[in-house]
C-alpha cells in the first residue's frame, strides 16, 4: 500500500509537469508559427528545449524529495496511508470548496477562449478575403496573407494568456503569479505588434507610391513625385526605426528595474525625425532651385551652362546649411547647448585655416572661376597639369575645391581649382576646325582650293553646328614631295573635334574621286 501512495503522488507530480510542457509547447509552436519571428526560429526551438530541460529537472528534483520524504516517514515506522489522510483533512473543506469552484470557471474560460479564438481566426479569413478582393488595391496577395496570419497568431496567444491570467486569478494562485503574467501579456503585445506594424506600414506606402506613379501628369503636383521618389527607402527605414523605439520604450516601462530608459525614447524619436525632416526639406528645395532656374524653356546654351553650374553650387551649400541647422536641432534636443561648441568650433576653423592654406587657395580660384566667367559646365577647356600632362575636356561640375572634367577618351578627371593656371576654352562663341591636308607638287592648286571650298559648303549645309563654310588658309609647309595645305572651318564652340574627323573624311573622298593622291608620309598637327 505504502509503494502504491508513492506512485500515486510521483504519478500527479509528473501529470501536472506533463500538462505544463504540453501548454508551453502549444506557445512555442504558436509563436513559431508567426512570420515575424521566422528569423529567429533557431533562438526560439533552443530556448523551447531549455524550458523543457528545466521543466524535467524540476519535476525530477521534486520526484526524489517525494520518494525520499515518504522512505523516511516509512523508517520512522508511520503509516503512510492514515498520515496522508490526515494531511488532506487538516486542509479546510473551503479550500477545496474553492479550488472546484475555480477549476470549473477556468475550464469554462478556456472553452470560452477556444472558441473566440475560433471566430476571430474566422472574421479574420473573412477580411483577407475581402482584401485581395478590393479592386483598388496595389498591394500583393502574398503580403496580405502575411499580414493577417501575423494578426491572427498574435490575438490568439493573446487569448491564451489572458485565459491563463484568469484561470491564475480564479484558482487563488499568488497575487505575484498574475502580476508577472499581466507584464508578460502586455510585453509580448508590444513587441507582436511592433514587428506588425512596419509590415503594413510598407504595405501602404507601396501602395501610395503605385497610385502616385499612376496618377502623376505634367499638370498636377505629382509630376515631381518622380524625382522625389527615391526618399522612399530613407522613409521606411526612418518609420521603422521609430516604431522599434516606440516598442523598447513600452517595453522598459513594463519593467520596474528599467523603467527610466524610457525616457531616453521621445528623445530618439525627435531625432529620427529631424534627421528625416532635414532630408526631405533639402531635396524638397533642390527641386524647387532647379525647377526656378529651368522653368524657362528658351534658353540659349550660355544661359543654360551658367545655370547647370550654379546647380551644383547651390546644392553643396543648402546641403551644409540643412544639416547645419539638423545638428544644432539635434544638441537642443539632447539638452546640449551648441553655443560653445560653435564657439570653440570658430576658433578650431581659424586654427585649422592657418594650416590649411591649400584648400582656402582652392576656394578662392573656385570663387573667381565663376565669377569671372572663365569656363561654364559643358564647355571643352584645356587647363591646368596632373603628372606633367595637359587636362583637357568637357567640364561636367565646377566645385569650391575642384573642377571634374570628362576627357574625350571617357576618363573622368578632377583637378583642383589651385592647380587649373592657364585656361584654353574652345566653347566661347566659336572655335575653328583646323584640318590640314597634303596634295602632290604637281597638284593644281586652284583646282584644289576650289575642291576644298564645295567641300565646306556642302558641309555647311548639312550640318548646322557649321557656322561658316571652310576656308584655305594657304600653303602651311613643303616637303620633300606634298604640299601642306591648312584649312579654316568655323563651327560652335566644342564641336572642333567631330567636324575635323568628318572634314578629312570627306576631303579624302573628294580629292581621291578627283584622282588626287594623298602622300603617305603627310603628318597632319590640328590646332584649335
Amino acid at each position: 500500500m505504502n509503494i502504491l501512495i508513492i506512485l500515486a503522488e510521483v504519478s500527479l507530480i509528473i501529470f501536472v509537469f506533463l500538462l505544463v510542457n504540453w501548454l508551453i509547447g502549444r506557445v512555442f509552436k504558436l509563436i513559431l508559427q508567426d512570420s515575424v519571428v521566422k528569423k529567429k526560429e533557431r533562438s526560439i526551438k533552443r530556448l523551447h528545449r531549455n524550458f523543457k530541460v528545466l521543466l524535467i529537472l524540476t519535476c525530477s528534483v521534486l520526484c526524489i524529495l517525494i520518494v525520499a520524504a515518504n522512505g523516511f516517514l516509512i523508517y520512522r515506522g508511520e503509516n503512510l496511508q492514515r498520515y496522508t489522510l490526515m494531511l488532506i483533512q487538516r486542509i479546510p473543506s473551503g479550500f477545496w470548496v474553492s479550488l472546484g469552484i475555480g477549476c470549473a470557471q477556468s475550464i469554462g474560460i478556456l472553452i470560452l477562449a477556444a472558441i473566440a479564438i475560433k471566430s476571430t481566426s474566422y472574421w479574420l479569413k473573412v477580411a483577407n478575403t475581402r482584401a485581395k478582393n478590393i479592386e483598388q488595391n496595389t498591394a500583393d496577395d502574398q503580403s496580405i496573407d502575411a499580414f493577417f496570419n501575423n494578426l491572427n497568431n498574435i490575438v490568439t496567444i493573446g487569448i491564451w494568456l489572458w485565459a491563463l491570467i484568469l484561470c491564475s486569478q480564479f484558482l487563488k494562485l499568488p497575487v505575484v503569479v498574475s502580476q508577472y503574467l499581466y507584464i508578460i501579456l502586455r510585453i509580448y503585445l508590444i513587441v507582436a505588434i511592433g514587428l506588425l506594424i512596419p509590415k503594413a506600414v510598407t504595405a501602404v506606402i507601396d501602395s501610395l507610391d503605385l497610385l502616385s506613379v499612376r496618377y502623376s501628369s505634367p499638370d498636377n503636383l505629382l509630376r515631381f513625385y518622380d524625382r522625389l521618389r527615391h526618399l522612399i527607402p530613407f522613409l521606411k527605414r526612418c518609420l521603422e526605426f521609430v516604431i522599434y523605439v516606440c516598442v523598447a520604450t513600452l517595453v522598459f516601462q513594463q519593467v520596474q528595474l528599467i523603467a527610466n530608459i524610457a525616457a531616453f525614447g521621445p528623445r530618439i524619436i525627435k531625432i529620427i525625425g529631424i534627421v528625416f525632416i532635414s532630408r526631405m526639406l533639402f531635396e524638397v528645395v533642390y527641386l524647387l532651385v532647379e525647377e526656378v532656374l529651368f522653368k524657362e524653356q528658351n534658353l540659349t546654351d550660355i544661359q543654360r551652362s551658367r545655370r547647370l553650374t550654379l546647380v551644383p553650387l547651390i546644392r553643396s551649400f543648402l546641403q551644409y546649411l540643412v544639416y547645419f541647422g539638423a545638428i544644432v536641432s539635434i544638441l537642443y534636443t539632447l539638452d546640449i547647448n551648441p553655443t560653445p561648441i560653435l564657439a570653440g568650433a570658430g576658433i578650431l576653423g581659424i586654427a585649422v585655416g592657418f594650416g590649411a592654406q591649400t584648400l582656402i587657395n582652392d576656394i578662392v580660384c573656385g570663387f573667381f572661376i565663376l565669377f569671372e566667367n572663365y569656363y561654364l559646365v559643358g564647355d571643352y577647356i584645356e587647363a591646368g597639369k596632373v603628372e606633367e600632362k595637359t587636362v583637357e575636356g568637357v567640364v561636367e561640375a565646377i566645385e569650391l575645391r575642384t573642377t571634374r572634367i570628362r576627357h574625350p577618351n571617357g576618363q573622368l578627371q578632377i583637378i583642383r581649382n589651385g592647380d587649373i593656371g592657364s585656361i584654353t576654352n574652345y566653347s566661347k562663341q566659336y572655335i575653328f576646325a583646323v584640318v590640314e591636308v597634303g596634295v602632290p607638287f604637281q597638284s593644281n592648286l586652284s583646282h584644289v582650293y576650289k575642291l576644298i571650298e564645295e567641300v565646306g559648303e556642302q558641309l555647311k549645309a548639312n550640318d548646322q553646328d557649321v557656322l561658316e563654310p571652310t576656308q584655305v588658309d594657304g600653303v602651311e609647309s613643303l616637303g620633300e614631295s606634298h604640299l601642306l595645305l591648312r584649312t579654316l572651318t568655323k563651327v560652335k564652340p566644342g564641336k572642333h573635334l567631330q567636324i575635323q574627323r568628318h572634314l578629312r573624311k570627306m576631303f579624302t573622298v573628294a580629292l581621291l574621286r578627283e584622282g588626287i593622291t594623298i602622300p603617305l608620309s603627310v603628318e597632319s598637327a590640328d590646332e584649335a
